[in-house]
């Protein structure tokens, strides 16, 4: 995968996979302190110790679709590439905790990518989970929550053009409003 945002989306399908039914990304950029880092938590099924120090291997998958599952295991070579870390916390029953950190003007860093659609894709793809986005550069945030958004709509389908078409702004216009212009390349 040639950007982070396409990271986020698979490390989130992975929670999705694991019955989570509330999902937090957080993703900081520091142009002054020079870092970048992501955080998905997840309240999903969690993997025991075991299980966690499998994930990393590139020859390993609990998917039946493919026989490896490179992901995360080269997303945590990218990050010590460039000065960072992977780490996963996971207990069984309670959920899983992946954080990667990099530092953000190494000239080997992937791009950030398309946060505000990578965003807009998971609320969409999967309406009944509870997910709670959170952007940060330097001391600006945006934040979305979709639970009062559902509540309002009240069983309307996210897919309304009109519904659809309101929430992609409001994902597009918060990240865009903040990000940095270094971030979309």
């Amino acid at each position: 995968m040639r950007e982070l945002s396409l990271h986020l989306l698979d490390i989130s399908e992975n929670s999705v996979a694991a019955h989570a039914d509330l999902i937090h990304i957080a993703v900081h950029e520091s142009l002054m302190e020079d870092y970048l880092f992501i955080r998905v938590e997840d309240n999903g099924r969690g993997m025991d110790a075991d299980t966690v120090q499998k994930v990393l291997d590139p020859f390993y998958t609990s998917r039946t679709t493919r026989k490896v599952g490179l992901g995360l295991p080269l997303l945590k070579a990218a990050a010590e590439s460039c000065n960072g870390y992977l780490t996963i916390k996971s207990q069984p029953g309670i959920g899983t905790c992946v954080e990667i950190k990099f530092q953000h003007s190494h000239v080997d860093r992937m791009p950030l990518g398309d946060l505000a659609s990578t965003f807009l894709t998971l609320v969409i793809s999967a309406p009944e989970i509870h997910w709670l986005f959170e952007y940060q550069v330097d001391d600006h945030i945006f934040t979305f929550d979709n639970q009062p958004v559902m509540e309002q709509l009240d069983g309307v389908p996210l897919t309304e053009p009109i519904i659809l078409n309101y929430i992609r702004e409001l994902i597009e216009g918060g990240v865009h409003s903040i990000q940095p212009v270094t971030s979309m390349i």
